[in-house]
């Protein structure tokens, strides 16, 4: 994510796509790896394979402080789909940098200090 937190504008169609590749890819392990330790803390629901019911666990068990930004963080993940359409793909860059690398910060953060 620093990568596309420090990465300026313009961005050519190949910088694009590999921006939001990363960015679906910090996603993507982030929610797999609150599954992988809730299950370890014994939460019942991170056997579930949903990202949304992950998020909510997670939440509720004080790893992530803000759920509806998460929720949010998985609505652009679920947009990584559509980023053939450049405003698509830039609107994802835009919110990764302006709330989500921060969001990701603060989650190393927690599951460093108190889960691992």
């Amino acid at each position: 994510m620093k990568d596309i937190y420090n990465y300026e504008e313009p961005y050519d169609n190949v910088v694009l796509t590999g921006l939001v590749g990363l960015y679906e890819i910090t996603f993507e392990q982030s929610w797999k790896m609150m599954k992988e330790i809730l299950e370890i803390h014994g939460f019942a629901e991170g056997a579930t394979s949903s990202p949304k019911m992950i998020l909510r666990t997670a939440y509720k068990a004080g790893m992530i402080k803000d759920e509806e930004l998460w929720l949010s963080a998985l609505q652009e993940r679920n947009n990584v789909t559509h980023s053939y359409n450049r405003k698509i793909a830039m609107g994802i860059i835009t919110q990764a940098k302006q709330k989500f690398y921060k969001m990701f910060c603060e989650l190393k953060e927690e599951i460093d200090r108190n889960w691992i």
